[in-house]
């Protein structure tokens, strides 16, 4: 059966380490918005031409273009089995539309559909970002309390210098999670209604999370 997952919750939840891993243990592509948006942008696809211009501005993608892109994605032979879908939906308007690319992808064809939430305190998410650090070459994450490097500052792949992003910060962090809340957790509601909300406890060291991950997935 075709295997279509959703993931919710705030921002540095651990959304991002799960889903990836998850994607490998499934076999199933890894869908995200940021990714897509700039793998548009690099071949000069028509929406990546409309997508820069937004974007060289400061501005935010148009939500019919971004699910233009996405619904693309999921239409391709890479998703024929199904998805992990990260970062989108984000926003009931968002929802609804990935409500109808599904049905214009799947039609009758039976599929198996979740949206995992993961459930945290916003306090020990506000400590996940303001000392969170990233390598610039491969992108592994890092935490000075949680996730050390073993070398103090130093990525353990790359061995180059990991960097802190300026806006992991407490203060735009509380910001974030102020969007959040007001944007995205409507869909905890609007998931839970349709009953196929699936919720876990993401506090705990990856592979607990892990763990019960896969649980809820069965």
């Amino acid at each position: 059966m075709k295997q279509e997952l959703i993931f919710l919750g705030p921002p540095a939840c651990g959304k991002g380490t799960q889903t990836n891993r998850l994607s490998e243990y499934l076999n199933l592509p890894h869908v995200d918005t940021g990714s897509l948006l700039r793998a548009e942008i690099a071949k000069e696809s028509e929406e990546g031409k409309i997508a820069k211009t937004f974007i060289d501005k400061g501005q935010l993608v148009p939500v019919d273009l971004v699910g233009k892109i996405i619904g693309k994605k999921l239409a391709s032979q890479d998703c024929i089995n199904g998805f992990v879908l990260d970062g989108y939906p984000r926003s009931l308007e968002q929802a609804l539309m990935l409500d109808k690319i599904r049905e214009n992808i799947d039609g009758h064809e039976s599929s198996s559909f979740k949206a995992i939430y993961f459930d945290i305190d916003t306090n020990i998410l506000i400590e996940r970002i303001i000392y969170r650090q990233s390598c610039p070459k491969c992108g592994e994450i890092y935490n000075k309390k949680f996730k050390p490097s073993k070398v103090k500052g130093m990525c353990d792949k790359c061995h180059i210098e990991l960097k802190t992003r300026a806006d992991d910060n407490e203060e735009i962090a509380k910001a974030r999670f102020e969007t959040y809340f007001r944007e995205t957790a409507p869909l905890i509601e609007f998931y839970q209604n349709k009953g196929i909300l699936r919720k876990i406890d993401a506090n705990g060291s990856i592979d607990e999370v892990w763990e019960r991950l896969l649980e809820v997935i069965k």
